[in-house]
């Protein structure tokens, strides 16, 4: 699996040679330095570890700093790629260059938290009458069986936090790969908010 760990910077819009207008997510690709690899022989499995960023002195253990030794400074965000599609050795310094011939990809991100919310904005509920003396207009309604067993089963949709969580949204069209600004540009939108992490792989359906 082809991928690399970006930052979501913000949306803007391109023209193409047509005149056609597209939105576009800008992610910001620094750096990613391999700090290790995993083999089938000693971890039984084949990985690629991935670091970007620097961490700050303050904030490094002596244990989490002792990975990067002799290869780069602390990482701040490290992540591990199974099965990396191509040959990187320890110490190999990827760019955003590495999507150049890549014409769909997949975005993992947090998406943005919006703190307890019931289940009309949840998950989109009907909720009751509108009309006057209703007294049902934004209730979840019942909740459990009105006879044996009178319990709520695990997983029944019901008012709570809603976002912050692991979110991929796939098959994003790659617009532009900028070089020398390191930035790729994808059609659409991302989760999460601006200046958040996001794991950017090559489209596994496409």
């Amino acid at each position: 699996m082809l991928g690399l760990i970006g930052k979501k910077v913000g949306m803007t819009q391109v023209f193409d040679a047509n005149g056609r207008l597209t939105p576009v997510t800008v992610i910001k690709i620094e750096d990613n330095v391999v700090i290790a690899n995993r083999t089938e022989e000693k971890n039984g499995y084949s990985a690629a570890v991935l670091g970007t960023g620097v961490r700050k002195k303050s904030q490094t253990t002596k244990p989490f700093a002792g990975q990067f030794k002799d290869i780069t400074a602390p990482s701040q965000t490290v992540m591990e790629f199974r099965d990396y599609d191509n040959e990187v050795n320890v110490g190999d310094v990827l760019g955003v260059d590495l999507f150049k011939d890549v014409t769909f990809v997949d975005v993992t991100g947090t998406s943005k938290g919006k703190g307890y919310q019931g289940g009309m904005k949840r998950y989109g509920f009907g909720g009751g009458r509108a009309t006057h003396g209703s007294k049902f207009h934004r209730d979840l309604g019942g909740t459990a069986m009105s006879s044996t067993p009178s319990h709520t089963f695990k997983g029944h949709r019901m008012a709570g936090h809603m976002g912050n969580v692991k979110t991929t949204v796939l098959n994003l069209k790659v617009v532009a790969v900028d070089s020398e600004m390191q930035v790729l540009m994808v059609k659409g939108a991302i989760p999460g908010p601006a200046q958040s992490t996001v794991v950017v792989r090559k489209a596994v359906k496409k």
